[in-house]
Formats: structure tokens, sequence, C-alpha cells
């Protein structure tokens, strides 16, 4: 790296010019911040809680529409497109998600029908920082369920929602991308996720 305190101008090294990448604006940097605060709210891979089993909801109340309204503000504020309960670690069958740019809600969801097509696509996950790996999934999915207020709803959905739905559907049964995935994929994405060694640790 040049010295700043020499004469020549830093940017000029050897006759050439050299590109200075824009700096972050102070929106994008407080999206970032945003963004690492609530994925620290998320469980992340190794927490209990992601391989629990969530229960059915029985109670339409208040305190179900705080918690649908807590998990759409953490997914929009982690830069995510779904969000399950048991991701915030409350066993209930609730997840939120992004349908053509509008939020939803699905409370005790199944899948009523599914296409006969599956496709095979790479994919993340809020408590899997950093990681991306090919799932297969039905191309096309009809989800049936209720909303927060405990009225029925019924989704028609394809790729990419057909995905989003039936990931978070995974994690209110306990199960991971990683879990779905080829075992090359697993191998290369649990590296990453294990703690690596300390230098000098005994």
């Amino acid at each position: 790296m040049p010295d700043h305190d020499h004469d020549h101008d830093a940017d000029h090294i050897h006759g050439q010019v050299l590109e200075q990448e824009p700096a972050e604006t102070e929106e994008e940097l407080e999206r970032k911040a945003r963004r690492l605060i609530a994925l620290s709210r998320i469980r992340q891979y190794g927490d209990p809680a992601l391989r629990m089993k969530a229960r059915s909801v029985e109670r339409f109340d208040d305190d179900l529409r705080r918690l649908v309204e807590r998990m759409t503000e953490l997914m929009h504020e982690a830069q995510g497109v779904g969000l399950a309960a048991t991701q915030i670690g409350v066993l209930r069958r609730v997840f939120v998600f992004v349908d053509a740019g509008e939020d939803r809600v699905l409370v005790n969801p199944t899948i009523a029908t599914a296409s006969t097509t599956s496709a095979i696509d790479d994919e993340g996950c809020l408590s899997l920082r950093e990681i991306l790996v090919p799932v297969e999934r039905q191309v096309a999915v009809t989800l049936e369920g209720l909303d927060e207020k405990g009225e029925p709803v019924r989704l028609e959905l394809e790729e990419p929602a057909a995905r989003i739905v039936q990931h978070e559907l995974d994690h209110l049964d306990g199960v991971l991308i990683l879990d779905r995935t080829d075992d090359e994929s697993r191998r290369t994405a649990l590296a990453k996720l294990r703690p690596q060694p300390v230098l000098g640790a005994r």
C-alpha cells in the first residue's frame, strides 16, 4: 500500500489511475447494522430449538398477533424471504414469508397438494449464515392453513414462493436444508459451520 504522506497522489501508481470503490452510504451502513442485529436474534445452527417439532397453535389472540409482527419485522431486517417461529425459539406452527412482494403469514400450515415435478436449486437459511446448498423441492404446492386471526387461508404457489414455504414447513418439523442436500454439499457446509480450532489451544 502506498504511503498517503508521499508527495504523489495515492490513487496514481506507476502512471495508472486506480478506481476507488464508492463509499457506502449511511443508509446502506444502517441496513447492514440492522441485519447483523436481526441475525443475532435468530437461532443459529446448533441451537436445539432448530431440531424441535413445533406444536399446533390453538389460541388466536394478541400474543399470536404480536409474534407475527415481530417475526415479519425480523425477517425484513435480516433481509430474508421467510422465517419460522422455531427460528426465534418459539415452538408454534407459524411462519411468515414474502410472496410477490407481499407479506404473508401461515398458522398450522399443511400442504394440500404438490406437483409431481421437482427442481433442484441452491437454498440459504437465516439460521445457517453464509451457507448455500442445492435442495430438491416440488415446483408447485397448494398450502392450507389459517391467518393470525384464525381465518382460513388457501394458497396456490409456484416457484419461488413454493420453495420458500416448503423450506419454512421443514423448519416447523425440525428439518434443515442440510438434511435435504447431497452428501458432498452437506460435508462442505458442515466444515464451514463447525467452529474452527484456536491456535495454541490445548
